[in-house]
């Protein structure tokens, strides 16, 4: 087992490396902070066979043990510059100590990655929480509440699905409601992951087409049957089992984009299902 390290003894372990020794831990630590993806258990394990081996053929002791602490600190590759200290007798002590500041190093970085992710969920909870109590058409920007979407689905996002996002940022804010058109782009995202069993790639295009914006989901699922799309759009039908699905998301969906003098259409084949919606962009308040 690796032991922590404790402050009191950081400057006398420092204090104790010749400068050769010194710099291998600085390279230690430069080679752990450039590992940003983590490895998979199957990856892990080819890597600490491969530098098994090349210790092996250099006669270094312990080689297994040594490969198992370079993999935790993300030396992968490219023993050759770190052979004098793995030959080292005091090697093992260092490469203990830069495991334990690269653990430190790797905990702060998620600790960094989360807490902006939780800013990024709470800031979405709250713009799709928001209640425009008015009635009114509101100016909003299609592209940021697509996103704010987008990041509520994370979580359902990132172990599978490949976002694809061409965006045309230059667009206008529209007049619309906007509440309401997030309830549309939360259904489409939500039953293009459905489609795919919450595997493939979900391309969004946002874009002005004459004197609309027209936004399109396109998942890589199974497809709709022909038969089926003619029926999509009516109120509680649905090809999910029972329990599964009310029938009525996409007839919400209808009636809103119907509310903003819009259209919304759809194109399947088996692994390319598109929904587009048709909004114009300038809108009158009713």
């Amino acid at each position: 087992m690796i032991r922590k390290i404790r402050d009191t003894a950081i400057p006398s372990f420092f204090q104790a490396l010749s400068k050769e020794r010194q710099s291998d831990f600085f390279t230690l630590l430069e080679r752990s902070s450039q590992q940003t993806t983590p490895l998979s258990t199957r990856e892990q394990r080819q890597i600490r066979k491969v530098l098994t081996g090349q210790m092996t053929s250099h006669s270094i002791e312990k080689a297994a043990k040594l490969a198992n602490i370079l993999v935790g600190i993300g030396v992968s590759d490219d023993l050759e510059p770190l052979l004098p200290l793995l030959k080292d007798p005091e090697g093992e002590k260092i490469l203990q100590t830069a495991y334990q500041f690269a653990n430190l190093q790797t905990s702060t970085r998620n600790i960094v990655t989360a807490a902006e992710r939780a800013a990024k969920v709470v800031f979405a909870l709250k713009t799709y929480a928001h209640d425009d109590s008015s009635g009114n058409k509101i100016e909003a920007n299609i592209i940021e509440g697509i996103e704010t979407i987008l990041t509520l689905y994370y979580n359902q996002l990132k172990y599978g699905v490949e976002v694809i996002r061409n965006y045309d940022y230059s667009l206008p804010a529209i007049l619309c409601y906007s509440d309401q058109l997030n309830q549309v782009w939360t259904n489409l995202i939500h039953n293009g992951i459905q489609a795919m069993d919450s595997k493939g790639s979900l391309t969004i295009d946002v874009r002005k087409e004459d004197d609309q914006i027209k936004v399109s989901f396109t998942d890589s699922g199974k497809g709709i049957p022909p038969e089926v799309i003619p029926k999509i759009f009516q109120p509680f039908f649905t090809t999910k089992p029972p329990g599964e699905g009310s029938g009525l998301g996409l007839d919400i969906v209808k009636k809103i984009v119907d509310k903003h003098q819009g259209q919304i259409l759809v194109e399947s084949v088996p692994g390319k299902t598109t929904f587009t919606v048709m909004l114009p962009i300038e809108l009158l308040s009713e």
